[in-house]
C-alpha cells in the first residue's frame, strides 16, 4: 500500500496533463468552391484548454488583411449578408469580389497556447458567357485564315468548340489535316482554305459550371483569286499613268518648257548691288569673257537692257 501511495500523485498529474489541451483550430474543408450568387460555408472548429469564451475573428487576405468578423460584429462589405455559428462563417450570395483566402483566428488568453488559426480558400465559379467570335466574312483560296473565340469571364476558364453549318468540327487526328483547333485558346486555323470551307461558323464556350453558351453564327465565303481581273486592273493603271505623262509632256512642250527653243525666265538676284534684274539669257550668253577684246562695262553704268521670260 505504501508503494502505491507513492505513485498516486504522479498518476493524478499525468491525468491532468492529458485532459489539458492547448487551443487548436481546424477546418473540415480548406478549399471551398461555390457558384456565383450562392452561399459559401467556411468551416472553423476549435478546442481550448481552459478558456470557455475565446475571441473569434475572421480575416480576408489580399493586398492588405481586412476584418470580416471582429469583436462580435461583421464588417463591411459583409454586413447583412453573413452569419456565424460557433466559429463557422457563412457568406450569402457570393460574387467574384468575395473570392480569396480567409483566415479563422481563435484567441484564448487563459490557455498556455493562446492563439490558433486555420485558412480557407474560397473560389467563386462563374458559368460561361456568350463568347466574342472573330470570323472573317471572306478569304481567297489558298490563304491562311484564323477564326477566334474568347470568353473572358468564365471561371474556371472555358474550353471551346467550333461548328460549321451547325455541325461540330472535330479536332483532327492526323498531321496532314487542313485545319487545327485549339480548344483552350479558341482558335480555329485553316492552313490553306478552299471553296469547300465556305459556310456559317459559330463557337461554343463551356466550363462545366453552367450551360454552354454559343456566339451568333457568321457566314464565311471562300472565293478563287480572279487573275484576269487583276491583270486588267494593272493594265488600266499603267494606261492611266501613260496618258497622264503624255499629256503633261505635250503641255510642257506647247508652253515652250521643252526643246531647243526654250527661253529662260528672268529672275532677281538680291545679292547684286541695286538688286539688279538679270535674265537667264544674260547668264547664258556665248560671249567668252576670256577674250582679250572683251571689255566689261563699268559697274556704275550697268543698266538692264532686256530680259527673256520663260
Amino acid at each position: 500500500m505504501e508503494g502505491t501511495s507513492l505513485y498516486l500523485p504522479f498518476v493524478i498529474l499525468l491525468m491532468q496533463c492529458s485532459l489539458s489541451v492547448p487551443v487548436t483550430v481546424s477546418t473540415s474543408q480548406h478549399k471551398v468552391e461555390v457558384q456565383e450568387f450562392s452561399d459559401a460555408v467556411l468551416s472553423c472548429m476549435f478546442q481550448t484548454e481552459k478558456d470557455q469564451n475565446p475571441r473569434i475573428e475572421w480575416k480576408k487576405k489580399g493586398k492588405d488583411v481586412s476584418f470580416v468578423y471582429f469583436d462580435g460584429h461583421f464588417r463591411a462589405p459583409f454586413q447583412h449578408r453573413a452569419k456565424i455559428e460557433g466559429a463557422t462563417l457563412t457568406l450569402q450570395k457570393v460574387t467574384q469580389e468575395d473570392a480569396g483566402e480567409y483566415r479563422c483566428e481563435i484567441s484564448a488568453p487563459l490557455d498556455s497556447v493562446s492563439l490558433g488559426e486555420t485558412n480557407v480558400v474560397l473560389t467563386v465559379l462563374v458559368p460561361p458567357q456568350i463568347p466574342s467570335c472573330d470570323i472573317p466574312s471572306g478569304a481567297a483560296t489558298g490563304s491562311e485564315v484564323q477564326l477566334r473565340c474568347r470568353d473572358q469571364q468564365s471561371i474556371p476558364p472555358a474550353t471551346y468548340s467550333w461548328f460549321k453549318d451547325s455541325q461540330l468540327i472535330r479536332p483532327p487526328h492526323h498531321a496532314n489535316a487542313t485545319y487545327l483547333i485549339n480548344s483552350r485558346t479558341g482558335i480555329l486555323k485553316f492552313k490553306a482554305v478552299s471553296k469547300e470551307d465556305t459556310g456559317q461558323y459559330s463557337c461554343q464556350a463551356s466550363n462545366g459550371v453552367g450551360p454552354p453558351k454559343k456566339c451568333e453564327g457568321k457566314h464565311m465565303t471562300i472565293e478563287d483569286v480572279n487573275v484576269s481581273a487583276t491583270v486588267a486592273a494593272a493594265v488600266v493603271v499603267v494606261s492611266l499613268v501613260a496618258v497622264v505623262l503624255g499629256c503633261g509632256g505635250y503641255l510642257m512642250y506647247r508652253n515652250g518648257l521643252l526643246g531647243p527653243g526654250h527661253r529662260g525666265r528672268s529672275f532677281w538676284i538680291s545679292q547684286c548691288p541695286g538688286a539688279a534684274h538679270i535674265s537667264s539669257q544674260t547668264l547664258h550668253r556665248t560671249e567668252d569673257t576670256s577674250n582679250v577684246n572683251y571689255i566689261p562695262p563699268p559697274q556704275e553704268d550697268f543698266k538692264h537692257t532686256q530680259s527673256f521670260m520663260l
